[in-house]
């Protein structure tokens, strides 16, 4: 998620410069806009690896409250993964209803 303020034009800028510097393969990370509507969301405490079981109890509670999922998940990093601990990771999931 970035600022309002944030183009295109500085990502593309900012992802060269990192791929350069750091020598990352960066060619899947991309600059979106969306506007997702109604989402249900739950907070993730962990490696990214072992996030289906929290995924499997959001989806469970949309279920019981008669929503249904409208197009794919996605995620918030609310950590620094160079900086930060795999069990200590947090990650926001959110998932759009109808």
């Amino acid at each position: 998620m970035q600022p309002e303020a944030i183009t295109r034009e500085m990502f593309e800028q900012a992802r060269s410069e990192v791929e350069k510097k750091k020598q990352l393969d960066l060619a899947r990370m991309r600059f979106e806009m969306f506007a997702e509507g109604r989402a249900a969301q739950i907070l993730h405490t962990g490696p990214y690896s072992e996030e289906r079981p929290t995924i499997d109890r959001l989806h469970a509670f949309m279920e019981q409250q008669g929503w249904h999922m409208r197009g794919k998940h996605h995620e918030i990093y609310l950590n620094n993964l160079g900086r930060t601990a795999p069990e200590r990771l947090r990650t926001i999931i959110r998932q759009p209803y109808a």
